[in-house]
């Protein structure tokens, strides 16, 4: 049979409103008393029940994370420094992989409101699938337009665009090639694409862009870097919008036997700790992954104490280029 708060509370010699306090964390108690429940719950192998205290506290002190994929290096190693930064504040994170599916992604938010999570942060490419604030929820976005009245979160993508092609440019490239994903999304990373055509536009160069319907499809991405080799075989930069991309790109170099750098010069983007350990000498820029996370974390929680009145709506975090070999 399991040990209830009052056979805690014998156990200790006090009374089962003191344990409730100690375990809540309420009004001054000793740290004798604080030590004789603590030692009489290991005893006993008590442990509180989560949702009666969530009922007490009118918190579930659980956030709900809504990703595309964490089989994405840049997602997962988000989810790694959001999930870190909630146990430290005393959070829990149920963890959703909606692969920007929209259907996926209106069950998962069911499911965060069933289990009336605190708030939410949203990486998805969805948008308009909920009013979120209807709900009286506080939400951040990761890189993601939602509503005008959520705040995102983001690296300085226009800055990381542009740093990327002036490099490309920089080095001699007379035919630079974008790789991205679906031009119709409306996202803050959709700055990359719109810095790389500035400057090619003011180089005098007619931008060329090559989209991956399937961003997460590795097969897509493969035919469409291979659909670039036989249509623009003149390419000698590609600037492509994370590093995933770049790695397609020069795999598939060698099936083409172009030489990287020699012949085609390439740049991604993200600079995940997983890329630059498999791929180390990849030109990338690098996007703050733990500010990121930080950064929304530190929002989500000033919405969760209601204080929605001095955030920012949109913060932008600097990026840094690291130049490998591979340019």
């Amino acid at each position: 049979m399991k040990p209830k708060i009052e056979d805690v509370a014998k156990l200790a010699g006090v009374s089962p409103t003191t344990v409730s306090r100690v375990m809540n964390n309420r009004g001054y108690i000793s740290s004798e008393t604080k030590d004789k429940v603590q030692k009489a719950m290991n005893e006993l192998n008590y442990f509180p029940n989560d949702v009666a205290r969530s009922l007490f506290n009118k918190r579930s002190n659980i956030i709900g994370l809504i990703l595309p994929t964490t089989a994405n290096p840049f997602f997962g190693e988000l989810t790694y420094h959001i999930e870190s930064i909630s146990a430290s504040l005393g959070y829990k994170v149920l963890l959703c992989n909606s692969l920007n599916q929209m259907d996926k992604e209106e069950k998962y938010l069911e499911m965060l409101l069933r289990n009336q999570v605190d708030g939410i942060i949203v990486g998805t490419h969805n948008r308009g699938i909920l009013d979120y604030h209807k709900q009286g929820l506080a939400v951040v976005a990761i890189d993601r337009y939602l509503s005008e009245t959520i705040p995102v979160v983001s690296s300085d993508n226009y800055e990381g665009g542009k740093k990327a092609t002036d490099l490309l440019i920089a080095n001699g490239c007379k035919c630079i090639v974008l790789i991205d994903g679906a031009g119709e999304l409306e996202t803050p990373a959709r700055l990359r694409r719109r810095a790389y055509i500035d400057l090619m536009e003011k180089h005098g160069r007619a931008p060329i862009i090559y989209e991956i319907p399937e961003v997460f499809n590795q097969e897509s991405q493969q035919a469409v870097v291979r659909k670039m080799f036989s249509k623009c075989p003149e390419v000698d930069g590609v600037f492509a919008t994370n590093d995933l991309f770049a790695a397609a790109v020069i795999n598939e170099a060698r099936n083409y036997s172009k030489d990287i750098p020699g012949d085609v010069k390439v740049i991604g983007y993200d600079g995940t700790e997983t890329v630059r350990i498999l791929m180390p000498g990849l030109s990338t820029i690098k996007q703050p992954i733990p500010q990121i996370g930080k950064t929304a974390m530190d929002i989500l929680m000033k919405e969760i104490e209601g204080e929605f009145a001095d955030i920012p709506l949109e913060t932008k975090l600097p990026v840094e280029l690291l130049r490998g070999n591979t340019v």
